[in-house]
């Protein structure tokens, strides 16, 4: 309902009597973002799949002489949003699909346990959405709330009738379509207020205080009298009669009977739980005002369309069916004022379905709002009504959601939509439906990842669908990466796990960001392909394992680790690793010490088998410096044989074909030839 204040002296430019809501909509503007430097040529749109649009953009094909390098053209698409539940912007729909999956996770975690089942049916709510404060009323909004009122709000079953009188307040201004409702009859008279002297001269102002009444707006009815001119401080004392009769009948209607535990503030009426003292209060009321509407004051009453007017709405509380239809425009309206002045003990889905065809006879509809089918559906307890309305109109957000509610309520919709039908796979439509918007949430970047709460509740097609769309995720990205890990984990998918990160691992590889790639491929412990990376690592390093070639590989020996052993053996590249940063050492440092210690690492690596023939050279070419150690010579006799010996065998074997080649300078043999000559001749003297 509109929030007015309910003081006696508002006037007609104190407030608003309801809040305005534009009349037109503001259009929606979708860009496209492709990327394509102007001029562009040509745009072809056509429909791609769903409520999709194709557009395409060309541009004109550049001449030899002033290419640019940019693409010709590109293909982009566009979501268009159907609006079929009233909610135009994306932000809006993401903050209602991400509200939504709390509740929703809940309730499955509830419904698989058996402890809790009990407590489910007893509780007030099992689903309960909470809206943003103050936002516009939508059709989806209202729509849910109809479904909350009817099957998940047990605390409400006994004064459903005035939870209906509130909805209608709130969404009323949802139903103004071919003919106008009371929300708009009110918007509509608020502008012309302000210009009227008088306003109880206007036969307007008594049309719309009876249309108010008709529905319950207590608050609103009773401003509106306290606007008669009668108030006004000139007229007061020659208008004294007509005065009292409008004050009384405001004081009336403002003591109105409801069967409800509270009211929000600044709502008028008298609150009653039980409804043994409803009734006393409601025929104590009804009394009151028969006696006034027999009063012999209407004589004295001199201005005709007030004293109309006044009457006018003594019927309506005496609840005359000829003037409450003539107050109303739609049949809800016409329903709700049954509740309020005709039927206010109306209780059960049978009265109340009754009631609601009788009221659309009375008020037809050539082309009745969504709203208010949803609610014939409802009322009349027919479950496939009510889903074909919520899917029709509200799309899969609303349909899947709304399921929840019917099955917690009826066994007769929970056997129906449990129920697994061949001609769709053999699922049954409660899955059919939570997949549907599956699809919708993976078709929006930035919802994909709810998707998977709704597809794990789906037996039998949820898991295999949830890996297609974990494997969909691009694998460059690793923020997105990590999320789709924490997927996998969060729902046990382990194989899926490994094999997104063998994915990502190859993609890095092969994009050139070796590190990373190696990386994903140690944490999804793919051996097979570490394997081969290090194979093909060895041999890069082989041909320029000498000078600052090797930095560049260091970092993926390093992070390799000395685990991975395939055919050529990193162990060997950790050794000389180790063995190179010892020699670098000893070039800044020139300390006996750490010369001793690299040569001792250089005879570990000629004399360990697992050092391949190739890297015997670069090894001794690296190591002159050592041999020409100034003092005493680090090799011994023993040692330096052993060397001379290597190298001879390497000289032999360079005459066979299918010998890897080095980088190494083509004197780097003799030179480590000479130097091992060297050493042996001052190793036979030291040891003499």
């Amino acid at each position: 309902m509109p929030d007015v204040a309910a003081d006696s002296a508002a006037s007609a430019s104190g407030g608003e009597l309801v809040p305005f809501v534009p009349d037109t909509e503001i259009s929606v503007v979708y860009p496209l973002h492709h990327g394509l430097k102007p001029p562009i040529s040509r745009v072809s749109i056509s429909w791609a799949r769903g409520n999709n649009l194709r557009v395409s953009l060309l541009r004109n094909p550049p001449s030899n002489s002033d290419s640019d390098g940019e693409i010709g053209g590109k293909v982009v698409e566009v979501n268009l949003d159907s609006g079929a539940a009233d909610v135009r912007e994306p932000a809006q729909w993401r903050r209602i699909a991400y509200g939504s999956v709390t509740p929703f996770a809940l309730l499955q975690s509830r419904k698989n346990s058996a402890s809790i089942l009990s407590k489910l049916q007893s509780s007030p709510s099992p689903f309960h959405l909470d809206w943003q404060k103050g936002e516009e009323p939508t059709s989806l909004k209202a729509a849910w709330e109809l479904m909350e009122m009817f099957y998940a709000d047990k605390l409400c079953q006994s004064w459903l009738p005035e939870r209906l009188v509130d909805w209608l307040a709130d969404y009323d201004c949802l139903l103004s379509g071919d003919q106008p409702a009371v929300h708009s009859k009110l918007v509509e008279f608020q502008g012309t207020l302000v210009t009227l002297q008088f306003v109880e001269d206007d036969p307007k102002y008594w049309e719309v205080i009876s249309s108010a009444l008709a529905v319950g707006w207590l608050e609103i009815v009773v401003k509106l009298l306290r606007l008669h001119g009668s108030y006004q401080l000139d007229q007061i004392c020659l208008r004294e009669t007509e005065n009292g009769l409008v004050e009384t009948v405001a004081v009336l209607i403002s003591m109105m009977p409801r069967m409800r535990p509270e009211l929000k503030n600044g709502k008028l009426g008298e609150c009653f739980k039980a409804k043994p003292d409803f009734m006393k209060a409601w025929e104590k009321w009804r009394e009151q005002i028969t006696k006034l509407d027999s009063s012999a004051f209407w004589v004295l009453c001199n201005h005709r369309q007030t004293r109309e007017g006044l009457k006018n709405l003594i019927q309506i509380m005496l609840g005359s069916t000829r003037i409450l239809c003539t107050a109303t425009s739609h049949w809800i309206e016409l329903y709700i004022s049954h509740f309020l002045f005709i039927r206010p003990f109306t209780v059960g889905f049978e009265s109340m379905y009754n009631l609601a065809q009788k009221c659309i006879k009375m008020k037809p509809m050539s082309s009745p709002h969504k709203l208010l089918r949803l609610i014939i559906g409802i009322i009349g307890e027919n479950t496939e009504v009510v889903l074909a309305e919520c899917s029709r109109g509200f799309g899969p957000w609303m349909v899947t959601h709304a399921i929840e509610l019917l099955t917690a309520r009826s066994d007769q919709a929970d056997i129906l939509l449990h129920k697994e039908h061949d001609d769709i796979g053999g699922i049954s439509m409660e899955e059919l439906h939570r997949l549907v918007y599956a699809q919708v949430l993976t078709s929006h970047f930035l919802t994909w990842q709810i998707a998977p709460v709704y597809l794990t509740s789906c037996m039998r097609q949820g898991m295999s669908l949830l890996e297609v769309l974990l494997y969909r995720q691009p694998a460059q990205h690793n923020q997105l990466l990590l999320k789709n890990l924490e997927i996998c984990r969060l729902y046990e998918l382990d194989h899926v796990s490994s094999n997104i990160m063998k994915i990502a691992g190859v993609y890095h590889w092969k994009h050139g960001r070796k590190g990373l790639g190696v990386f994903w491929l140690q944490q999804a412990r793919d051996e097979f392909l570490l394997n081969k990376i290090a194979q093909q690592l060895f041999d890069s390093v082989g041909k320029s394992i000498s000078g600052e070639s090797f930095k560049q590989w260091e970092g993926l020996i390093e992070l390799l680790g000395s685990e991975s052993k395939p055919a050529g053996n990193l162990e060997f590249l950790h050794k000389y690793r180790d063995f190179k940063k010892l020699l670098q050492q000893v070039c800044d440092r020139k300390t006996p010490d750490a010369a001793r210690h690299a040569s001792d690492l250089l005879m570990l690596l000629m004399k360990n088998p697992s050092t391949p023939q190739r890297f015997w050279l670069p090894l001794l070419y690296d190591s002159l410096t050592l041999l020409s150690w100034q003092g005493r010579p680090l090799l011994n006799v023993s040692q330096t044989n052993l060397l001379l010996n290597k190298l001879q065998e390497l000289s032999m074997a360079s005459l066979r074909p299918g010998i890897v080649a080095t980088d190494l300078p083509a004197e780097a043999i003799d030179s480590v030839r000479l130097a091992l000559a060297t050493n042996l001749g001052r190793a036979i003297l030291e040891e003499q």
